[in-house]
């Protein structure tokens, strides 16, 4: 005989790793929520005219009404605070004052760029650096090392402006093998990649040469070292297990900081990217394409570091998110 209890349907319960995502996800949205409006109110609180920058110092007080009229710049701060949570919840973030088109769309535009600028020299950091660190772990205190460390201290001295008129003098003027500037040929990605990526390498791998030293004086090492095993499987499968987390943050870091455009290199080489864009804004006061740079930047970084967020308990057993989540 069937028999059928009655009550309410138990609530359906998401995986721990589900949960987790989402509260960071919420988490992030607000973050993104505060970044943006904390920046809409702070660069109409900063001084200069954008209606002036738009029509000229020579611009008369009949022209310059009349600009602020058009962009809504003769309201009050909370009209135009008003006008733009309206505008963001359809997806609309004004027009640019400068290039007289969605800001949000000229922000996407020059996105790809720095997005291509960005991974490239992050790939290139963990394919030097990891090793290079991990290499520096193993000869701790040695003479071959000592030459290392002067490397990577150098590296970190070097500004990046210096750095890159360096590169270009030598290979776009001295020895004309890579374009000075653009971004016309893949070429052209070469330059400004190892500009930047001679800091983060210098950076990462004294990272990594710290995490590793201190793998390698622990007792499980220890202990797998009296059994016999190698030095590579030491290095690779027991003290760069323990590090991966560490390394994978610093990493994620420095590549969500790069998604927010590399200011000065991306002047130096004319890099059509976010942070070149962000300079000619601010010159101009074009508020609309400001927040839209910020907006778009935030939830980059923000995706990135929920992706480093999830990775930790595939590199380490250990993390567990469900016990993050509840």
């Amino acid at each position: 005989m069937t028999v059928i209890t009655s009550g309410a349907p138990r609530a359906l319960k998401l995986p721990a790793t589900a949960t987790y995502a989402l509260k960071r996800l919420a988490q992030s949205l607000l973050t993104v929520f505060l970044t943006i409006s904390t920046v809409f109110v702070l660069i109409r609180l900063a001084p200069g005219d954008p209606a002036r920058a738009y029509a000229g110092p020579f611009a008369t007080n009949e022209q310059l009404a009349a600009v602020r009229e058009r962009f809504g710049l003769d309201q009050s701060l909370l009209s135009q605070y008003g006008t733009f949570i309206t505008g963001l919840l359809h997806g609309d973030l004004g027009t640019s004052f400068s290039y007289q088109d969605s800001a949000l769309s000229v922000v996407l535009d020059r996105m790809p760029y720095t997005i291509t600028l960005a991974t490239a020299s992050i790939i290139l950091t963990t394919v030097v650096s990891v090793p290079l660190g991990v290499w520096m772990a193993r000869h701790a205190d040695s003479r071959r090392e000592l030459g290392a460390n002067v490397l990577t201290v150098a590296g970190q001295s070097m500004p990046e402006f210096w750095t890159g008129v360096m590169l270009l003098t030598v290979f776009a003027v001295l020895v004309p093998i890579l374009p000075a500037s653009g971004f016309t040929t893949w070429g052209g990605l070469v330059l400004p990649t190892v500009t930047i990526a001679v800091l983060q390498i210098a950076l990462i791998s004294r990272m990594v040469r710290r995490e590793m030293i201190a793998n390698f004086a622990s007792p499980h090492l220890t202990v797998a070292r009296s059994r016999g095993l190698g030095e590579r499987a030491l290095t690779w499968q027991y003290a760069m297990a323990n590090a991966a987390v560490p390394v994978v943050t610093a990493l994620g870091t420095r590549f969500a900081a790069l998604l927010n455009g590399v200011v000065v290199v991306e002047v130096v080489f004319a890099w059509p990217g976010v942070g070149s864009l962000v300079v000619r804004a601010l010159e101009t006061r074009d508020y609309p394409l400001i927040v839209a740079t910020v907006l778009v930047t935030s939830v980059l970084a923000v995706l990135v570091q929920l992706l480093i967020d999830l990775l930790y308990p595939l590199l380490d057993p250990r993390v567990r998110l469900g016990k993050a989540a509840s």
